[in-house]
């Protein structure tokens, strides 16, 4: 059974999709950009500002789905430019300890909103 997961305290969706979904005992979320929750707004500054914000969007949904950062077991990072590998791993470490999940990155052509990063993933709730 499908299970939707939503919350204001991080962006509402901006298409046809569910911030996280629950299917027993798997979460998948939906990629997060740097969306300042209380005005639907892109953040404003470099990827550094943005990789912080689009991780905070996910721990909001996290602690929706009653769980946190420690569930995650596969992350995909999209970035506009693969040049800022190094600071947006700098961020998405601080907020993550060992284990820490599987990933991929990737560059992409564009993102919504013009962000400069977005990350979605997958968590196992016990």
């Amino acid at each position: 059974m499908k299970q939707a997961i939503s919350t204001s305290a991080a962006p509402a969706a901006i298409g046809p999709y569910s911030q996280a979904i629950r299917v027993g005992q798997t979460l998948y979320l939906s990629g997060q950009v740097a969306l300042d929750p209380s005005t639907g707004q892109l953040v404003e500054g470099d990827v550094r500002v943005q990789t912080i914000q689009a991780m905070l969007n996910l721990q909001a949904v996290l602690e929706a789905a009653g769980t946190d950062f420690s569930a995650l077991v596969k992350t995909t990072i999209f970035l506009r430019d693969l040049a800022d590998f190094a600071v947006v791993n700098e961020v998405y470490a601080s907020f993550l300890s060992p284990p820490f999940p599987a990933r991929a990155t990737v560059q992409v052509a564009r993102l919504p909103r013009d962000a400069a990063v977005e990350i979605d993933g997958v968590a196992v709730i016990a």
